[in-house]
């Protein structure tokens, strides 16, 4: 992954649009978002993965929305809370993250970009390009082809496997 782009030689800061998923923080480049919208009413489709959740109709367009509680392993959200969709723009078209909080737009610097811990899952590890140490959080870099790629999903899916995992 390029963490920076160049541009007549100088180095320019990454902008990541941010939100939550669990208790964790993740970033996708901002270059990547379509929109975020509130909960949508989806239209459920017979026989798809679990992660796929649904089809959500965006002024004409239909969109595949994916669980990212169930992407990322991780426990499923209250019954009684909607989650928000972060609309990304990929290879095959516009793509609905279904997140719990949609956070800001985030400026980093390129040096401060990490690789990965290593005490990340196995199965997460694939989506997540790197991380950001912000204060006492860490921002988890997602890659944004890897994270919708429903084939990979599919697969990822059928092993069982431990959630994201940081030992303080």
């Amino acid at each position: 992954m390029a963490v920076t782009t160049k541009y007549l030689g100088e180095v320019e800061n990454l902008q990541l649009a941010t939100f939550v998923v669990g208790r964790f923080l993740f970033g996708i480049d901002v270059l990547n978002v379509q929109e975020v919208l509130r909960f949508q009413r989806m239209t459920r489709v017979p026989l798809a993965p679990p992660v796929i959740v649904g089809l959500i109709n965006l002024r004409g367009q239909i969109v595949p929305a994916l669980d990212m509680r169930r992407r990322l392993f991780l426990d499923p959200r209250a019954a009684d809370e909607r989650p928000m969709n972060l609309v990304v723009r990929t290879e095959d078209g516009a793509v609905s993250l279904l997140v719990d909080e949609i956070g800001d737009v985030l400026e980093l610097k390129p040096s401060a970009f990490e690789n990965t811990p290593a005490n990340v899952a196995a199965n997460v590890r694939e989506m997540i390009r790197g991380v950001y140490k912000l204060g006492n959080r860490l921002l988890f870099v997602l890659d944004t082809e890897k994270t919708v790629d429903i084939g990979w999903t599919v697969s990822v899916l059928k092993t069982t496997g431990p959630q994201i995992e940081t030992h303080q």
